[in-house]
């Protein structure tokens, strides 16, 4: 969970500023947590609650008021925010930076695959949202089992049909903000596949421009799983947070490491 926060932290001051570089100062005084983070923490919580379709509705709907201006994007905030517990077919990309949890709690692609889809069907019913949602999960779930890159690559390729043939040099000149799924996970997989380490891969996912804390966010949580993150990168992420969301994270790291 960690490296989608960090994704998400370092991403948050380039998302309406994008860069077309990998060189820039990581974490700046200017950063800050949005949206991604707080729907990340609320995942983990229903996760942790129990796992059932309420249990993640109730999370995302307690956070989402305790964060009311974490950034949500239009028909999720509409939705955070009413009495409504029903999905709106969205295909947002909302619906894979909220999923770095899953990919780490179940001892079987099958199940982890199967509760991304619940995950995001709780608002991103649409099946381009449910495939966004899913990849990220999968390939999350590969990495931290030791698969290889080419190995990830030929299962999301093959099970999703996103195309990870395009290197970040080509898709980064006329790469341009984009909030769906379709056009946000498949970059932001090549930005891990590309990358040689933890750091790299979320400055892979920043210098594309576009959505970047969203981008650096699913980047961010596949990283995690290949390479850990640096002890360093995660003290200073903590700064960012505040006691809510350092609870949840201590409770999560507690479960995970039983």
């Amino acid at each position: 969970m960690i490296g989608a926060i960090i994704g998400d932290i370092v991403g948050s001051i380039y998302e309406w500023h994008n860069i077309k570089t990998k060189e820039f100062p990581f974490f700046q005084d200017r950063c800050f947590f949005t949206d991604d983070t707080v729907m990340t923490v609320a995942v983990a919580e229903g996760l942790m609650n129990g796992g059932a379709k309420d249990d993640f509705i109730d999370a995302m709907k307690k956070y989402g008021r305790i964060y009311p201006d974490a950034g949500y994007g239009g028909r999720f905030g509409s939705w955070l925010f009413s009495k409504d517990r029903e999905p709106y077919h969205s295909w947002g990309n909302g619906s894979a930076m909220r999923t770095a949890t899953v990919g780490w709690y179940f001892d079987s692609l099958e199940e982890t695959r199967r509760m991304a889809a619940l995950v995001a069907g709780v608002t991103h019913d649409h099946p381009e949202g449910i495939k966004g949602a899913e990849s990220t999960a999968a390939a999350i779930f590969l990495a931290r089992n030791g698969h290889s890159k080419a190995e990830i690559r030929d299962y999301v390729e093959r099970e999703f049909g996103y195309d990870l043939s395009l290197t970040i040099d080509k898709i980064r000149p006329a790469y341009r903000f984009d909030v769906s799924c379709q056009g946000t996970v498949p970059q932001a997989i090549i930005a891990f596949l590309e990358s040689t380490d933890f750091e790299d891969a979320i400055r892979n996912a920043i210098s594309l421009g576009g959505d970047s804390d969203t981008l650096a966010a699913i980047t961010g949580s596949i990283a995690e799983a290949a390479y850990g993150v640096p002890q360093k990168l995660e003290e200073k992420a903590w700064e960012y947070l505040d006691e809510p969301l350092r609870e949840v994270l201590c409770r999560w790291k507690r479960r995970v490491e039983l």
